[in-house]
């Protein structure tokens, strides 16, 4: 019989890829996570790791085995879903959030949840989206709230489900007292963007170059109220999405893109958690709080 919790080790080795990597995300040091896989090889009769130079690699029958521990860790969650439907009290929720929502959402969803389940304990941590799915799948967080920018769809994963909140506007943000009155006027300006290789940043240098020009990018920061803070000081200029003024003036100047584009908002969870009651209730808390962000004028 296979112990859950070492089957879980495997299962992080073969998505982080490194025992170093399994060991930091929970919190474990690497001796306990390679003396809990050898118990494991143990317990399969089978070698699962062979030395990789400085690493290990899943064998193939750690590969085998690592896809039924995926499969096992779904059917333990199931399982707790359907307990929890049953008893009083909710599991813990950790949701991971792009900064935007943590700005925008978060306030008003936390205040419902507090009227309409008031013992539910919510964790957050604010991973960009790319991190917060991997993290999805890795079984680090419960709940993910996530974006794709237009003709930057992100890969829909084997074992997640999304559902669409709506979408969220992206304007062109100069300071208050610049005349700029379209993106090829900004060709000469300096750009406050995202780091290199996310989405946000990709689509953002789209738009520039399909204006006729590569952006000179100054300030490559992930906190898009930094990015704010320098268009208003007359520092740079962004791209920008309105839910990072949450229904609040914005201290910049807000020029329309070509063809109005607008990025998708969405809620991802793992298939095997649809039963459990915590979950539903953050993301039904969630729904409202961007359904009163819609509602909004806005800047």
């Amino acid at each position: 019989m296979f112990e859950l919790r070492r089957l879980r080790l495997l299962h992080e080795l073969a998505l982080r890829g490194t025992l170093a990597a399994v060991a930091e995300a929970l919190s474990y040091s690497p001796s306990t996570i390679s003396q809990q896989l050898a118990l494991l090889e143990k317990e399969a009769g089978v070698a699962l790791l062979a030395p990789d130079g400085r690493r290990v690699r899943l064998t193939e029958h750690g590969r085998v085995l690592a896809a039924h521990a995926a499969r096992a860790l779904d059917l333990d969650e199931q399982a707790r879903g359907e307990l929890e439907s049953l008893a009083p009290g909710l599991a813990p929720v950790r949701v991971a959030v792009m900064q935007t929502a943590t700005l925008a959402l978060l306030p008003a969803a936390l205040g419902l949840l507090t009227d309409r389940a008031p013992g539910l304990r919510v964790e957050l941590v604010q991973l960009p989206p790319e991190e917060g799915l991997f993290e999805l799948t890795a079984r680090g967080v419960d709940l993910v709230i996530a974006e794709q920018y237009p003709g930057h769809t992100r890969a829909h994963v084997g074992g997640l489900e999304r559902e669409v909140l709506g979408t969220d506007p992206i304007r062109l943000a100069v300071p208050p007292a610049d005349a700029a009155g379209s993106l090829h006027e900004l060709r000469e300006r300096a750009w406050a963007m995202e780091p290199a290789g996310t989405a946000a940043r990709q689509w953002a240098v789209q738009q520039c170059r399909a204006a006729g020009f590569e952006p000179d990018v100054r300030f490559e920061l992930a906190d898009l109220t930094a990015h704010a803070s320098l268009v208003a000081a007359g520092q740079a200029v962004a791209v920008l999405p309105d839910l990072l003024w949450a229904g609040t003036p914005a201290p910049v100047r807000l020029l329309d893109l070509p063809g109005r584009p607008a990025r998708e908002v969405f809620l991802a969870q793992r298939t095997a958690s649809r039963g459990r009651a915590g979950i539903a209730e953050v993301r039904r808390a969630l729904r409202d709080a961007f359904a009163v962000t819609r509602s909004d004028p806005g800047p």
